[in-house]
């Protein structure tokens, strides 16, 4: 079993900037890609940026060019550099991350979510 914990949302004006983190605990064998998705009122849970173990990444076209997603894969933690914010961002923030906790078994693992507010 492995866990995913998420820190660093909070409230911010428009403009600011929030750096979100993920760290995995547990039985770690290793850990494939790492992603962030956020989910407003109201609205479809989106894919905001992802990360595979080797570096590359790809993010949602909205979040383009503000949002900077990056991993250390000694600490097993994905990060994601929020800035230039907007009111739009508003969102609870999930982590999830694919993990083989033993040989051969891969699964899917979701944080309990960080809230981001950007509002004046």
């Amino acid at each position: 079993q492995a866990q995913l914990a998420e820190s660093g949302g909070g409230l911010v004006q428009p403009g600011g900037s929030l750096r979100l983190s993920c760290a995995a605990s547990g039985n770690i064998f290793s850990i494939n890609a790492m992603r962030w998705y956020r989910q407003a009122p109201g609205k479809q849970r989106e894919l905001v940026a992802g990360i595979i173990s080797g570096g590359s990444t790809n993010y949602a076209d909205s979040v383009l060019g503000r949002f900077t997603i990056s991993r250390d894969n000694a600490t097993n933690t994905v990060y994601l550099q929020m800035n230039s914010l907007k009111p739009d961002d508003t969102a609870v923030y999930l982590c999830n991350a694919v993990i083989q906790t033993v040989v051969g078994r891969w699964e899917s693992y979701w944080g309990q979510g960080t809230q981001v507010t950007v509002s004046s």
